[in-house]
């Protein structure tokens, strides 16, 4: 009924991206799991990739050959190198991507990858037992078979609240819904490999 995976990730923000193409240019089957096929790799209000500390992550994942770089490269529409008044060891490059473009390249990318499937669904619950690791749905209760590796990557908005006036209310970034908290995940029915 289901084709079998080597690898489930859950999550398409930029660690989901990411952890789907790496484990694809293994080799591996992946299954990339998220709630809305809109916003893979959606960027937030800033859409920068580089500076001082996301620069130094940005060079790592693009020397494992990671796609966030590739794809910055594709959408930039402005390039600076932050804090040239310093010395060289503080030079540091930022470039700002049309958003809108950004995560459309990241999705034709991630499309075009042979070993790499999409399912659209809010991940509610993880089955982990010795022969792998299912995925269960929110949506109808759904559960995908087992894979022997799951990739729950955790959206910065997990567990985040606004606050206005004097209501405290669940939030995520750009309208989405709040993402389950990793509690929500740990009380279902998942249980640790023995």
């Amino acid at each position: 009924m289901f084709p079998t995976y080597d690898v489930i990730v859950v999550g398409a923000g930029h660690a989901g991206c990411e952890a789907a193409v790496a484990a694809a240019n293994l080799g591996c089957k992946v299954l990339l799991a998220t709630m809305n096929m809109q916003t893979i790799a959606q960027m937030s209000c800033n859409p920068a990739m580089g500076g001082v500390a996301k620069g130094q992550i940005v060079r790592e994942v693009d020397a494992l050959c990671g796609y966030s770089g590739i794809v910055t490269d594709h959408t930039m529409v402005q390039f600076r190198m932050l804090n040239k008044s310093k010395g060289p060891a503080m030079w540091s490059p930022r470039a700002q991507s049309d958003r809108m473009q950004f995560a459309r390249k990241w999705r034709q990318m991630l499309e075009a990858h042979p070993h790499i499937d999409f399912w659209q669904e809010m991940v509610s619950g993880l089955l982990v037992k010795a022969a792998g690791c299912a995925v269960c749905g929110r949506g109808w209760g759904w559960k995908y078979p087992p894979g022997p590796l799951c990739s729950p990557t955790v959206p910065s908005s997990m567990g985040s609240y606004t606050l206005v006036k004097n209501n405290l209310a669940a939030a995520a970034p750009a309208k989405a819904p709040p993402a389950a908290s990793p509690n929500n995940l740990s009380n279902s029915d998942s249980k640790p490999v023995a």
